[in-house]
């Protein structure tokens, strides 16, 4: 995929992809490689580093941890909502 393709998908400018990228990649979390496709044209591929995947997996535990709260709270403030329901004769 391209970095336009990319832009496109994503819904960003073409600049604003290419800043994300560069910074991504002083970060170390992910590289450059050079491929050749078949009319000699020199492209690149972007690939995750095992430095990002460590990050991918922090941020991701972050979230699920986030969302667990989240559930939990709103679990109490159902049975709350529902404890009050009941005080009204509403089951």
């Amino acid at each position: 995929m391209s970095q336009r393709q990319l832009a496109r998908d994503l819904g960003i400018s073409l600049g604003k992809t290419n800043y994300c990228l560069r910074a991504l990649i002083e970060q170390g979390w992910i590289k450059v490689c050079n491929l050749q496709n078949n009319r000699n044209q020199s492209s690149c591929s972007y690939q995750i580093t095992p430095t990002g995947l460590a990050a991918k997996v922090e941020i991701s535990h972050r979230f699920l941890e986030q969302k667990i709260v989240e559930y939990k709270k709103l679990g109490e403030e159902i049975e709350q909502l529902q404890r009050e329901a009941a005080s009204f004769g509403i089951d």
